[in-house]
């Protein structure tokens, strides 16, 4: 077993309850005063779960996003991670949530290499002031063997595709050992066989390492097929469950309106073609 999956001491095959919510919405609301984002949310994460967020522009995804890293206090209501309610970033729970943010542009230039970018994840469970040491290179090295990037870990990371990069900062998040992995819209700006092999990585990691994942995105036929569960926002949890349960003609067409068109075997979703730049 790697040192990503190492079970807690004393508990021989370790296996997370499945039933056990380790991110729980009970009523929570979030926004600022006049601007409601997210409106009174119920919704339990279970422990080991795969579930696809989705919804349109300004749905409140980000939103969410921003919530469970603990950026945003809920208004209302009340947001509970690993049993935890505060709402300090510093608490220790926040590094056992892996985050890979929406893709930014990599400068070509920008001289750092695959193997410190994803060292960068170690310090967030480290704490501050503590120097990573051998044995944070080694889980670093172990996180980039799961994304399949080890070979280059002495690259320079603007060197590396669109797609490559993308698994080094899913390695990075590795690197943090967390229970949850949260990706932001992973797909977004790469070409097609790369956003294939994103989710394909995604799901192979939860399977392998027995992570929550939280996927945002807007690519709902990529992900339909392999998350346990849809979530769709619209300001409020529009409906949860099932992907077939979920994605129903007239569940769709209430939250996106004339943007959806579905065609026999997929659903496309118009905006999606024209906000990306």
């Amino acid at each position: 077993m790697g040192v990503l999956n190492s079970a807690p001491e004393g508990v021989a095959g370790f296996v997370p309850d499945s039933h056990e919510p380790i991110i729980r919405f009970d009523h929570a609301s979030f926004g600022f005063p006049g601007v409601i984002a997210l409106k009174d949310i119920c919704l339990s994460i279970n422990a080991g779960e795969f579930v696809g967020v989705i919804g349109p522009n300004g749905s409140g995804k980000t939103t969410l996003c921003k919530a469970v890293l603990g950026l945003m206090a809920p208004v209302e209501g009340h947001l509970h991670i690993f049993d935890c309610a505060c709402d300090a970033l510093r608490c220790h729970h926040r590094a056992k949530i892996g985050y890979l943010p929406q893709k930014g542009v990599v400068d070509r230039n920008f001289p750092v290499t695959v193997l410190e970018t994803v060292m960068m994840g170690r310090y967030g469970a480290l704490g501050l002031f503590k120097r990573p040491g051998l044995k944070d290179r080694e889980i670093a090295i172990e996180s980039l063997t799961h994304v399949g990037m080890e070979s280059h870990k002495d690259t320079a990371l603007g060197h590396l595709s669109g797609g490559q990069q993308q698994r080094v900062f899913i390695a990075r998040a590795l690197a943090q050992q967390p229970k949850v992995l949260l990706l932001d819209e992973p797909t977004t700006g790469l070409d097609i066989t790369a956003q294939h092999n994103v989710i394909e990585l995604v799901e192979h990691l939860h399977d392998e390492l027995g992570l929550t994942v939280l996927l945002i995105t807007h690519d709902i036929n990529m992900i339909r097929s392999r998350v346990d569960r849809l979530v769709l926002l619209k300001t409020r949890l529009f409906a949860a469950g099932a992907p077939a349960d979920v994605l129903k003609p007239d569940i769709l067409s209430e939250v996106y309106g004339k943007d959806l068109v579905i065609t026999e075997k997929d659903f496309l979703i118009v905006e999606d073609y024209h906000h990306h730049h």
